[in-house]
């Protein structure tokens, strides 16, 4: 700790003699040689020039007044030129040196206190240091392993800028701990090093559906079907792609690719029940709803583990929240029927078409898009509420 306070004060002194040091030095010109030869040459000049006109005088080349005027400017010019180095260059008068002496304390007075200020407000004065050993050392001691490792990545990454491999490890924990934003950004960074690879890929377009509240947006699913073109049979780019098309309300090419999705599958894979669901509910032979109970056993999509669907369920509450406090345009609030449905909690879409209903009033041409979204997730044409 102290060592930095001393930091603080050489770069504090260094600052203000960097201000004071040109207001310390003298005229260039006073008492030096160079100054004394200028004035010997010019002097030199001026008595020259007074023999000139004496000799054109004496030729009858100037009349008297007029040599007489001639001398009379020359010796003023040779006066001038004569005068004393220190009282010309050298000497400064007291109006100046008051305003030097005035910047010298203010700039003495100014800069150590505006550092000190701005340190105060921006800084952690109080806090102790913290080397990137003892961060570790206290995870660990926490018994929070993920958090060292990821201090510990991140603090390779930040000597090793081009490592993929690194990013791509980094990538999935940033997903798990809710960042998704840098997770999106890992991913970026790993396909960017790497290159495009189907896993890689799909589990990119994945964090960028979490981070639409569980949309497929446009560049989700460049990303799904770039992982497409390098491996065909990949199921999770095949299961949001199936997705986009069902939130886009292309209920025909939903259900081509749901059910590509289930002639391809094992008996045995754990999302299998999932897409037979989807693919029921766009028949409009969904089967009933679980019980709130029952929600741990719906079925996973696939490669989603709990943790991250749990993650968009709660973005996906956030998003309803947004919409509750503040409104939103009939897409949004299509969006978030479509997601309840797709998470499987038909009872929470059905509330949330009763509220947007009344939220967007009567007015028919904000309704309609509603009315479609109902219609195509099979809710029913609910009234608005008066």
């Amino acid at each position: 700790m102290t060592a930095i306070w001393f930091i603080f004060a050489l770069m504090t002194g260094l600052a203000v003699l960097a201000l004071l040091w040109p207001m310390s030095r003298r005229p260039a010109l006073a008492g030096l040689p160079e100054a004394e030869a200028r004035i010997a040459t010019e002097t030199g000049f001026y008595r020259d020039q007074l023999r000139e006109i004496d000799r054109d005088a004496a030729r009858g080349l100037l009349a008297a007044p007029e040599a007489e005027a001639a001398r009379a400017e020359a010796a003023r010019r040779l006066l001038r030129a004569s005068r004393e180095p220190g009282r010309t260059a050298g000497a400064m008068g007291e109006p100046a040196l008051r305003r030097r002496r005035a910047a010298s304390a203010f700039a003495l007075s100014t800069v150590p206190l505006v550092a000190l200020l701005v340190y105060g407000i921006y800084g952690s004065p109080d806090l102790p240091a913290q080397p990137q050993a003892e961060r570790l050392a206290h995870a660990r001691s926490a018994g929070n392993d993920l958090a060292a490792a990821v201090t510990q990545i991140e603090a390779h990454l930040a000597k090793a800028p081009e490592d993929g491999r690194g990013w791509t490890v980094l990538a999935p924990v940033y997903l798990r701990l809710g960042r998704i934003e840098d997770a999106t950004k890992a991913y970026e960074n790993a396909l960017r090093i790497l290159g495009d690879d189907a896993t890689r890929l799909a589990d990119y377009g994945e964090a960028l559906v979490a981070a639409g509240d569980g949309v497929v947006s446009a560049k989700a699913r460049d990303a799904f079907e770039r992982a497409l073109r390098q491996d065909a049979k990949a199921v999770k780019p095949q299961f949001y792609l199936a997705r986009a098309a069902e939130q886009d309300g292309d209920r025909a090419q939903a259900r081509t690719r749901y059910a590509a999705l289930a002639a391809a599958a094992p008996p045995e894979a754990p999302w299998l029940p999932m897409v037979r669901d989807s693919l029921a509910r766009l028949d409009g032979t969904a089967p009933a709803p679980a019980a709130a109970g029952q929600a741990k056993d719906q079925p996973k999509a696939p490669g989603m583990s709990e943790e991250q669907r749990g993650m968009i369920r709660g973005m996906v509450e956030g998003l309803a929240q947004r919409l509750a406090e503040k409104g939103g345009s009939p897409e949004e609030w299509g969006r978030l029927v479509r997601s309840y449905v797709v998470l499987g909690d038909r009872p929470k879409a059905e509330a949330v078409l009763a509220q947007a209903r009344t939220a967007l009033g009567s007015d028919p041409g904000k309704l309609a898009p509603l009315d479609d979204v109902a219609r195509e997730m099979g809710l029913g044409a609910a009234k608005a509420t008066p």
